[in-house]
């Protein structure tokens, strides 16, 4: 009974653009409850549907109504950056592109359902695409909806994970300008205490270049692996990725979508789909969906640390609501008996 009781009192987060997830399991992992998502990928279903069987789901974003969307305090998603990238080779579309330009379709949305707080991930190409214009007006929109709002690059590696990966996350609090600043930002500092520097001494190794793994039988990679991003499993050596496996006799391979999975974060077997509904496909098809969807993805670490941060934020403002409500049914009680000898004494 009692866990039940606290099942029922979890703070919830609808999820659009969902993808694999990621940004769901960190808040689940950070007190949540996943209350809705939406995503348009069949694979990406598959695997939401594998995770969360129970929770509500929508396909396209753009014939979705608020009204449909289960009440929910938190809103969160990372709308596709393809037209906003810096890998996206050529001009950038960026809002104006069908698969970024999805952002104005969100923002409908909120418009209607106006969640208390709402975190938006997305590539830092975002913060340049068009010269700044594209940053300027997902602010400017937010704002006008009547979100007060903060953004902050986050890097993956800096969250538990051994992958560089910073992306921007906007974090917006319905009508407090307080809200954001107490969710993006520590208002603590550390020591600050920098190790003297010394002359001629050894140089500090990239991370990037630190090697682990068996310098004898193999495998051997990198301390921190480098961004991952959406790619086929038919390697063509253009994809974006600089992350190899080696072994000491010479041979070379790229990631496997299991070992992606750790480096994004996410438990082993995460994006293995059900055997039996890919029994007749190939597995090189089959793993190109799952790098796909794992590039795509928020890493679920950074997610979590964002939703404690939100639940920490939704509480303390839970107890101002409730402190407020008591201090005005008190002086309404007040007012009233104030009132009484008043009366009487009209009466008199």
């Amino acid at each position: 009974m009692k866990r039940l009781s606290r099942e029922k009192h979890k703070p919830k987060v609808a999820s659009f653009f969902s993808g694999i997830g990621g940004f769901d399991l960190g808040f689940e992992q950070g007190g949540f409850e996943v209350s809705f998502q939406c995503e348009i990928e069949p694979f990406c279903n598959e695997i939401l549907e594998k995770h969360w069987p129970s929770v509500k789901r929508h396909k396209n974003i753009k014939d979705l109504d608020h009204a449909t969307i289960p009440l929910s305090d938190v809103w969160v998603g990372g709308f596709p950056c393809q037209d906003v990238s810096l890998a996206r080779m050529g001009p950038r579309a960026g809002l104006k592109g069908a698969r970024s330009g999805l952002f104005h379709d969100f923002a409908r949305l909120l418009r209607s359902g106006r969640p208390k707080v709402i975190v938006i991930e997305n590539v830092t190409g975002l913060l340049s695409s068009h010269n700044g214009r594209d940053f300027g007006t997902v602010i400017r929109t937010l704002a006008d909806i009547g979100y007060c709002v903060g953004w902050r690059v986050l890097n993956s590696k800096n969250f538990g994970v051994p992958q560089s990966r910073s992306r921007v996350y906007i974090v917006g609090s319905y009508r407090d300008r307080r809200g954001a600043i107490e969710i993006l930002f520590e208002p603590e500092c550390g020591e600050g205490h920098v190790e003297a520097s010394k002359q001629n001494g050894k140089a500090a190794v990239s991370p990037f270049k630190e090697s682990l793994g068996d310098p004898i039988k193999g495998p051997i990679y990198q301390r921190i692996a480098y961004c991952l991003y959406a790619c086929s499993a038919r390697h063509t050596g253009t994809d974006w990725s600089r992350t190899y496996v080696t072994y000491p006799d010479g041979r070379v391979r790229r990631l496997l979508p299991r070992e992606c999975e750790g480096v994004q974060g996410f438990p082993i077997g995460w994006t293995r789909p059900d055997a039996t509904a890919h029994q007749d496909e190939d597995q090189d098809d089959i793993d190109t969906l799952r790098y796909q969807a794992l590039g795509n993805a928020v890493t679920p670490p950074v997610a979590k640390w964002l939703a404690e941060r939100i639940a920490a934020y939704l509480k303390a403002e839970s107890t101002k609501d409730v402190n407020t409500t008591r201090r005005a049914v008190a002086a309404a009680r007040g007012e009233a008996i104030a009132a009484v000898p008043l009366v009487a004494s009209r009466r008199e």
